[in-house]
């Protein structure tokens, strides 16, 4: 699993998992087991929706440049 979802996207889902919790315990109804999917994604950082609409959220890991032949150089 590649991870797709970044911070601000993570914080958000984890906020509206606690309000869909939330309203599912007031409203004493089974539709708040739905946050959970929310909490669930943020928690492993992959949403699969997200696979085949191409979308990411999180920042590229940076590449390091390659060392030259022979390996650096000394100071």
């Amino acid at each position: 699993m590649k991870v797709n979802i970044g911070t601000v996207d993570r914080v958000v889902r984890v906020i509206v998992g606690f309000t869909i919790i939330g309203a599912g315990i007031y409203f004493r109804n089974w539709w708040g087991l739905l946050g959970l999917l929310p909490l669930l994604t943020a928690g492993i950082r992959f949403c699969p929706l997200y696979v085949p609409l191409g979308i990411a959220t999180c920042t590229p890991a940076r590449k390091e440049p390659p060392l030259p032949p022979g390996g650096p150089k000394p100071a």
